[in-house]
């Protein structure tokens, strides 16, 4: 039986030639995801997993796998995934997808059982699959899955419905006071450059000529200031310059470059964007701050930007990403953090849409936790023998 029918279905191992259409159906399909493709199995691969690359039925699953040092079994993860063939999306006001991620749930139970017959010792997963999916909550806990926090910064995100709409009728949505800050940047003279393998060319764009490797590293910077500004660490560019000029290339990402008065203008912002299923995806934003008084609407123009480029490509929905306030998961309140970027997204017209959360499945408790103290202990020695030369 398929696992659409309710039941679960065992996993199998893709390999070879068969391989050829994986991104196609882990990242294309609808509910498909970038984390989910070749390019981010050899990213991943590059820092010591093993990507293994599964199905269950029509679905596909990237499953990443690691060792523990020094130690028999492994833990593994399923990076924003199984996907699943259809996964309608449910915002503000819209009833819950009861049963929706079912197929999901069942697809998870497949590869924690074929994961645990091989001695992995855990298993964690943060598919995109509605918070009110009574079924998929059902299905993991039926298999010993638990909630556990968020692997990335954002367990909701604010998401823009957009499906058989025109530019105008999106844009009489905005906001007001959004529309007059994008057109004064425009009047101001910031453009947009555009770096991306997809060959069509749209308005309101200029196409960066030549190797993006050189932008991806400013932005990298942009990111690096950002991350000191609010709080949190972004890795080095070794971690992320080489991954996001491999998934450019592989037409997964799209990065928007905010730059005052032309192609040679002082870099003013950028916005990373992922290409997947039936939307685009904001991943990474950063702006000048020293730059906010003179240049303003910098950000505004280029969300707009990247809202018509999605309606352009014939996108369901733009996704502008997450906004969750660190430890609640929820909206964000007046006087938190996030709630000011909550507010500018709003402003757009996007919606907060509830995601279940990550979960995770432990086989062997005793052999987990012995695995991630010798892990603590393998990467403290890694810190100290860098921190020593």
């Amino acid at each position: 039986m398929s696992a659409a029918s309710g039941m679960p279905v065992a996993a199998r191992e893709i390999t070879g030639d068969d391989l050829e259409d994986w991104d196609e159906l882990a990242v294309g399909a609808p509910g498909g995801h970038v984390y989910q493709s070749r390019a981010w199995a050899a990213h991943r691969s590059a820092a010591g997993w093993r990507p293994r690359f599964l199905a269950f039925g029509d679905t596909r699953t990237l499953v990443l796998v690691r060792p523990w040092p020094g130690l028999p079994g492994g833990s593994a993860y399923i990076p924003r995934g199984p996907v699943g063939p259809t996964i309608p999306w449910t915002f503000e006001g819209s009833p819950a997808a009861d049963g929706a991620g079912l197929a999901v749930g069942n697809g998870l139970t497949a590869v924690a059982r074929l994961l645990a017959a091989e001695g992995v010792d855990v298993l964690a997963a943060d598919p995109e699959v509605a918070d009110g999916d009574v079924a998929y909550r059902s299905a993991l806990a039926d298999e010993g899955f638990r909630p556990i926090p968020e692997i990335g910064p954002s367990r909701h995100r604010m998401a823009l419905r957009i499906e058989g709409a025109d530019e105008a009728a999106v844009l009489d949505g905005v906001a007001k006071a959004t529309r007059q800050r994008v057109r004064h940047a425009e009047r101001h003279g910031i453009v947009v450059v555009r770096h991306d393998a997809d060959p069509h060319e749209w308005d309101g764009f200029i196409r960066a000529a030549g190797d993006s490797r050189t932008a991806l590293e400013r932005f990298h910077d942009l990111m690096t200031e950002t991350g000191t500004r609010r709080g949190f660490d972004f890795p080095g560019p070794g971690e992320y310059v080489a991954w996001w000029g491999r998934a450019l290339a592989a037409g997964h990402v799209i990065y928007l470059e905010a730059r005052d008065g032309g192609t040679d203008g002082d870099l003013l912002g950028g916005l990373m964007l992922f290409r997947h299923g039936t939307r685009l995806s904001t991943q990474h934003a950063a702006d000048r701050v020293d730059r906010r008084h003179d240049q303003q609407g910098t950000m505004h123009l280029l969300r707009w930007r990247a809202i018509q480029l999605a309606i352009a490509e014939g996108r369901a929905e733009m996704d502008l990403g997450g906004v969750d306030v660190r430890g609640a998961r929820r909206i964000p309140v007046e006087g938190e953090p996030t709630f000011g970027l909550y507010e500018h997204k709003r402003s757009f017209g996007a919606q907060w849409v509830a995601l279940a959360g990550a979960y995770e499945r432990v086989e062997r408790p005793w052999r987990y936790a012995a695995g991630r103290a010798a892990s603590r202990l393998a990467r403290a020695l890694e810190w100290g023998s860098r921190r020593g030369r």
